[in-house]
């Protein structure tokens, strides 16, 4: 008996290992093993190249902490605010555009809902360069959205919507819009109407109904769209670098700067350590939140 026991406890060990070993394997490899090098060169000293060498050294996470040779500064601090703002502000807009949108796609004929939704995806299929050049042209000075915003006294004459901080807003709303889409439709998708039709008996409407039977229900979706949306955001370096110039300078953009245009490794392998940091905190906050709003494992974290 125990003999077949441990045999069948052994086939299970080889189809677990046979279908979550590739998957491993795939995750060490490109996503442990490059943090784990760039954890190393984090504490490397920088040569006159830019590339790591001996001795190790704490000096790229003091430059993080805003310390160089001219004293502190606190242009990192500001990156990072900027980075948090962006990326806070862009998944707000996507929520708010994300619901209307996905309740009317919700309320379409059955066999229009897969094409609405298609509709809303495709655009996420276009390179993410090729779709922030677009914004480039419909945000400069010469557009008719420029021209608009000069009339209105928004912008001086002869300057458009980008580079800024608003370009950047606009072009990380849209690239990850269908994000929050995606997760939201499944959720609504789910709805039990009848706590809906609960509530309008008992004579709510209106914004009372949506919070009360409506928001609770979605609450799973929402913090998947949330991860969805404000990681990448957070860690963008296209749409920055394309649309917000040096004054909307993120932090995807810094780090990318050390390993290209003013070399130094050391420093950017830190700044990429303290972005891994902040992203972990914000998937531990987010699970919390959905353990305790009930989302369970509704949610994708």
């Amino acid at each position: 008996m125990s003999t077949m026991v441990q045999s069948e406890a052994r086939s299970r060990a080889w189809r677990l290992w046979l279908t979550s070993g590739p998957g491993l394997f795939w995750i060490i490899l490109f996503l442990l093993l490059p943090s784990g090098i760039m954890l190393g060169i984090a504490f490397f000293t920088n040569s006159d190249f830019g590339s790591p060498v001996l001795p190790l050294s704490l000096s790229s996470f003091s430059q993080v902490a805003g310390f160089g040779i001219l004293g502190w500064t606190s242009a990192n601090f500001t990156v990072l605010i900027r980075s948090l703002l962006q990326a806070g502000i862009a998944t707000t807009m996507t929520i708010l555009l994300a619901y209307p949108l996905v309740f009317f796609i919700v309320s379409r004929p059955a066999n229009l809902r897969p094409v609405l939704l298609l509709f809303a995806i495709v655009p996420s299929w276009t390179n993410q360069v090729v779709r922030t050049y677009a914004w480039m042209q419909l945000l400069n000075p010469f557009a008719p959205v420029s021209h608009l915003a000069q009339s209105l006294g928004l912008i001086p004459p002869h300057l458009g919507l980008m580079p800024g901080n608003f370009a950047v807003f606009i072009g990380l709303t849209y690239n990850y819009l269908p994000y929050m889409v995606v997760p939201l439709y499944a959720a609504v998708e789910k709805l039990d109407w009848t706590l809906v039709e609960a509530g309008r008996d008992l004579y709510a409407s209106g914004p009372k109904l949506f919070f009360n039977a409506v928001f609770p229900q979605t609450v799973p979706g929402l913090l998947s769209g949330i991860i969805l949306v404000g990681i990448p955001a957070f860690g963008d370096y296209v749409v920055p670098q394309l649309l917000g110039g040096d004054k909307a300078m993120m932090l995807g953009s810094l780090i990318a700067s050390q390993f290209t245009f003013s070399p130094d490794w050391p420093y950017g392998a830190a700044l990429t350590i303290i972005m891994l940091v902040f992203t972990c905190i914000g998937l531990v906050v987010f699970r919390r939140l959905t353990q305790r709003l009930g989302g369970g494992e509704g949610a994708m974290l």
